[in-house]
This record gives structure tokens, sequence and C-alpha cells, in this order.
């Protein structure tokens, strides 16, 4: 009889603890939640205000609010569905690329652009026009500039479009969206890419940025360091290791011609 009670007790015990721990678990995983919804929440409200109290002054000031208002609208439908940290995430992400917007809107009237922004690998990694360029492709002027003017009114803050990288700058074209929109890249989106950014500074070759690469990794593959031992052990051990440079890093396939820009 008396070990019957002992096993009930520790069966008691055992179940008391699980249940414990899972309810636990659960108000760690909600109050993470939560601080992700508010943090992404702040950000939000910040947006909301510049969005609904400035107003551009000149056309690239115009362009730059009217994608900010776009981004606020997005990450405010976000936020009423957001359910996961991820998603919370997911709405911070897109409240600071519009705040980047209203950086840039006040940017072009002369304004302080305002507290610095939070940073992101993708962003910095894209690199940014550092010279006026003005190209013609198949009979169409583009033109990309570091500021903001009458012909290049339409700001990006830099980042992975369709998973190639897009500098930050300005632009004349929003030659971007298409594949924003699509999901991937248009016939000819290279050779408008080669003829925009050949030989700038900070910026990818068009055979890189056609395999997703940004202007730093380019320069490890240039090296011979695309994040191992390229070459493995050549000499000595006659059972060297060749295996640490994968070509299926440079898959051509990812250049889709369907959608989006069509030369």
């Amino acid at each position: 009889m008396g070990t019957a009670i002992t096993l009930i007790v520790l069966l008691v015990l055992v179940v008391g603890g699980a249940l414990y721990f899972i309810k636990s678990s659960a108000a760690a995983k909600q109050r993470k939640l939560d601080d992700a919804k508010a943090d992404a929440r702040r950000l939000l409200e910040r947006l909301g205000g510049q969005v609904l109290n400035l107003a551009g002054s000149n056309i690239a000031a115009q362009q730059a609010m009217a994608d900010a208002s776009e981004r606020y609208n997005a990450a405010g439908s976000q936020m009423e569905q957001a359910q996961s940290i991820e998603q919370a995430r997911l709405v911070k992400d897109t409240a600071v690329e519009g705040l980047y917007y209203v950086r840039a809107a006040r940017i072009a009237m002369d304004m302080d652009p305002g507290p610095d922004l939070p940073r992101d690998v993708e962003r910095e990694r894209a690199g940014e026009v550092t010279e006026h360029r003005r190209v013609d492709v198949d009979g169409q002027v583009y033109e990309a500039s570091p500021e903001p003017g009458e012909h290049t009114p339409h700001y990006y803050p830099g980042g992975r479009v369709a998973g190639r990288p897009v500098p930050q700058g300005w632009y004349s074209e929003p030659w971007w969206k298409p594949a924003l929109v699509a999901g991937a890249w248009g016939l000819g989106s290279m050779f408008l890419f080669s003829a925009m950014f050949s030989g700038m500074s900070g910026i990818a070759s068009a055979s890189a940025w056609e395999s997703g690469y940004d202007a730093g990794q380019q320069d490890a593959i240039d090296s011979g360091d695309a994040g191992g031992d390229a070459g493995g052990d050549m000499g000595g051990d006659g059972g060297g290791d060749m295996g640490g440079f994968d070509g299926g890093g440079f898959d051509s396939g990812g250049f889709d011609g369907g959608g989006g820009f069509d030369f």
C-alpha cells in the first residue's frame, strides 16, 4: 500500500511539474511576442506620425512620402494579423523601410533627416549609388544618382529584391518594382543593371548580381575565399581536401525570364 501511495505522489509531482513547465513556457513565449509587437508598434506609430504630418514640397519628396505611406499601410495590415514573433519582426522591417523613405523625403527638402534608423545588413551589403549615371537601354533612358533631382525622383533604401541586391539611391524609374511584385527578375534586367552600375565602386558586377551576390561576396570569390578553402590541401598529403569549393554557387538558373522587365 505504501509503495502505491509513493507512486501516486510521484506521478502527481511529475504531472504537476510538466504542467508548470508548459504553462511557464507559454507565458515566456507570450511575453516575447508582446515585446516584439510593442517594438514594432513603436516604429509603426513613429512612421504614422511622419506620414500624417509631413508633406513633400517637391517631386522627389512627394514620391518618397507616397512610398512611405504605402509601407505604413502595409505594416498596419501586417500588425493586425501578427500572431508570432517572426510576423511581428516583419511589421518592424516594413515600418523601418517606411522610415527610410521619410528620411529620404526630408533630405530632398533640405530638412534635418532625423534620428538614426535601425541598421540592416542586407541594406548595407547592397551598396549605394556613388555617382550620377545616365544610360540608354533598348531605347529607354534610365538615370541613377546619389542625390534626389528632377530626373531622379524615385528613392530606394537598398536591400534585396527577389534575391538580388538593389543599391540605395535615387532613380529615374523604379526599375526594381516589377521584381518586387512578381518575385522574379525579368528578361533584360541584367543588361539594365550592367549598363547602370558597371565599374561603380561598391557595386557587384552584372554576372555576380545575376547570381545574387553583392560586391563583398564577389570580392571574396575573386580572391579565392568564398567562405571556405577553395583549393583544399594540394600538397604534402596525397588525400588533400578538394571539396572545399562548391561550384553550385554560380548557378545561372537564378535568371528568370518571366515577368518584370522585358527588353
